[in-house]
């Protein structure tokens, strides 16, 4: 008997179950990507004394409303696409551009001919967008991790891209972090990530900054050339640092800050002003100075050189002022003379008697002196027009006591006589004769 009631509800129980409606989804969870197309899906079963006529999506319907097919709906217009599929009795929607007024609940709504069904609860949609999350400060020699986030979960196996300043950092990975080693100011840069599949649709991109303390600090001078007194000099600091560092000014030997800022300005330089300068950078990280730079002005070297030229210049002009006095005396020199010569002319005639007187037989040979003059020129034939040219001679005569001789030849040069009384001969014996040549 219980065998029996046992096959007879086997038999019975297929055909009641066959005549209930039931709508199944392959998730009740969907998490799309904004921009992103998606797909949902489901399946479902009628009773068999039911024809099916209609199938179609419906959002967030509502109790006693008809609900609108998606088809119809203007707001997914040109997005929506139906993909049926008979024999399984699966029905699925593909919607594309997916934002965030696509949330909602999504169901499934048969349509026979003489019943209706509606597969509630439907799917759950959410939309949601990518973002980079880095600390708020990372600093040099950290190891920052970054997080590439979303508001609800895609899937369990998304894998995800990173970029850098538009540019792939490394294969996609399953997972949404990435991890940098010991940073430095070079891993400063605009990181964004992507979902694998849809590399098109990369987050927003974010700045990670790395701070570090000031670097590469020096010094320059704006003045061009070399700085006279009076100019005006600016010094300008430049260092690299994140956050920018604020620069102080020194004079070496001095123990406190001459100035501040990125530039130091000197508005007329001076020699007070002259020295060894140098800036130094700070920012909460750390410091660092530059190398000193020499300010000096070339004002009283060029005034030496100056007094030095003007020196140079007035010995210049003294010696050319004794050169010409010297050449002026010589040529007045040179007229006294001439004039002189002119008043031994008349006496040419006497001196030439005189030297011919010959000695007596009975003189001493050792107290006779002789002059011999020889011409040194040819003589040649007088032109018309020329003046007559004069040669001296002196004759320094000692005389003795007993006898006087002097020779004398027409010839020109100079000679004075030799003898044992010569140094003590009397200026008065001293004979000029002047001769002309004809």
């Amino acid at each position: 008997m219980f065998s029996l009631f046992s096959l007879i509800s086997l038999l019975v129980i297929p055909v009641i179950c066959s005549q209930k409606w039931h709508v199944q989804y392959s998730n009740l969870m969907k998490c799309a990507l904004k921009g992103s197309t998606t797909h949902l899906s489901g399946s479902y079963n009628h009773p068999n004394h039911h024809t099916v006529t209609k199938t179609f999506w419906t959002v967030n319907p509502v109790k006693g409303k008809e609900p609108v097919n998606l088809l119809d709906h203007p707001d997914y217009k040109g997005r929506v696409q139906y993909l049926p599929d008979k024999e399984q009795r699966a029905f699925a929607l593909k919607l594309s551009n997916v934002s965030h007024q696509d949330e909602g609940m999504y169901c499934l709504r048969i349509v026979a001919k003489k019943d209706k069904y509606l597969g509630y609860p439907g799917i759950e949609l959410n939309v949601t967008e990518l973002r980079v999350e880095i600390p708020e400060e990372i600093v040099e020699g950290e190891s920052p991790v970054l997080i590439c986030k979303t508001t609800c979960i895609l899937s369990d196996k998304t894998d995800f891209t990173w970029y850098k300043n538009g540019k792939c950092l490394s294969e996609s990975s399953n997972s949404d972090k990435l991890l940098l080693q010991s940073v430095s100011s070079d891993d400063t840069g605009n990181y964004s990530c992507a979902v694998r599949d849809q590399k098109h649709l990369l987050s927003p991109a974010v700045t990670l900054s790395v701070r570090y303390p000031p670097k590469s600090v020096s010094v320059s001078i704006s003045s061009s050339g070399e700085i006279v007194e009076g100019d005006s000099v600016t010094l300008s600091c430049s260092s690299d640092s994140n956050p920018p560092a604020e620069i102080s000014w020194f004079k070496e030997n001095q123990s406190s800050a001459v100035g501040s800022g990125q530039s130091f300005s000197i508005s007329s330089f001076n020699s007070n002003h002259s020295g060894r300068y140098y800036c130094e950078a700070q920012n909460k990280h750390g410091s660092q100075r530059s190398a000193s730079v020499s300010v000096t002005s070339t004002g009283g070297q060029k005034t030496l050189l100056y007094a030095v030229a003007g020196i140079g210049a007035a010995l210049i002009s003294i010696c050319i002022i004794i050169v010409v006095i010297k050449i002026s005396s010589r040529k007045i020199g040179d007229a006294g003379g001439q004039s002189g010569v002119s008043k031994q002319e008349n006496n040419s005639t006497a001196v030439t008697d005189q030297t011919s007187v010959k000695p007596s037989k009975t003189a001493d040979p050792n107290d006779l002196v002789y002059a011999s003059v020889t011409h040194s020129r040819p003589r040649e034939p007088q032109r018309a027009g020329d003046e007559d040219e004069f040669q001296y001679a002196s004759v320094q005569h000692h005389r003795n006591t007993r006898y006087t001789t002097v020779e004398a030849g027409c010839q020109y040069g100079n000679t004075v006589s030799a003898g044992s009384n010569a140094e003590k001969a009397d200026d008065s014996d001293v004979i000029y004769s002047s001769i002309k040549v004809a």
